[in-house]
């Protein structure tokens, strides 16, 4: 209706009620194929009121978490207090994290004669071989299949794919 009788552009009255109903300053109904907009002041009151309730309460949580967390404080500072015996005990536990500290080192210096690193360097060492001798034995018997089939010298092989002559099997 609006935009017949003032010459306004539809599509921005679409928009504005748009904005409007998504900042819930305008409500919106759906009937049949119509929409209907309407605003009243007391739903903004209510809402703002109801916003407001919600702020309190959730104030009136934290500061009862506030107080609890103060309480525990409290609680854990009371077998804090400064005297001879505690002043000991943590020197003494100072004592034993630096010794603790430097054995620590100490074993890190040794790790590489553990016997279960060597022993997994060992098995690590035989399965590379094996598996160099495997990749060595297909290239000798593709060697053989290009002599066979191509009458390839093993020498024209050797020097055409880059091997030297002194490649043979690991032992």
């Amino acid at each position: 209706m609006a935009p017949k009788m003032k010459g306004i552009v539809q599509q921005s009255v679409k928009e504005v009620l748009d904005s409007l109903v998504s900042d819930n300053l305008v409500t919106l109904e759906k009937i049949g194929t119509s929409n209907y907009y309407w605003s009243f002041p007391s739903t903004a009151m209510q809402s703002r009121k109801r916003k407001l309730e919600d702020l309190e309460n959730e104030l009136t949580k934290l500061k009862e978490r506030r107080t609890e967390l103060e309480e525990g404080i409290e609680r854990a500072q009371e077998g804090r207090e400064e005297s001879d015996d505690r002043v000991e005990m943590l020197q003494r536990l100072q004592e034993a994290e630096a010794l603790k500290k430097s054995q620590l080192k100490e074993l890190d210096q040794f790790r590489d004669c553990d016997p279960a690193l060597l022993e997994a360097k060992e098995k690590a060492t035989i399965i590379a071989k094996d598996a160099a001798n495997r990749w060595t034995d297909n290239i000798f018997a593709l060697q053989s299949y290009c002599n066979r089939k191509f009458n390839i010298s093993a020498q024209d092989f050797n020097r055409q794919f880059g091997i030297s002559d002194d490649f043979d099997s690991i032992p």
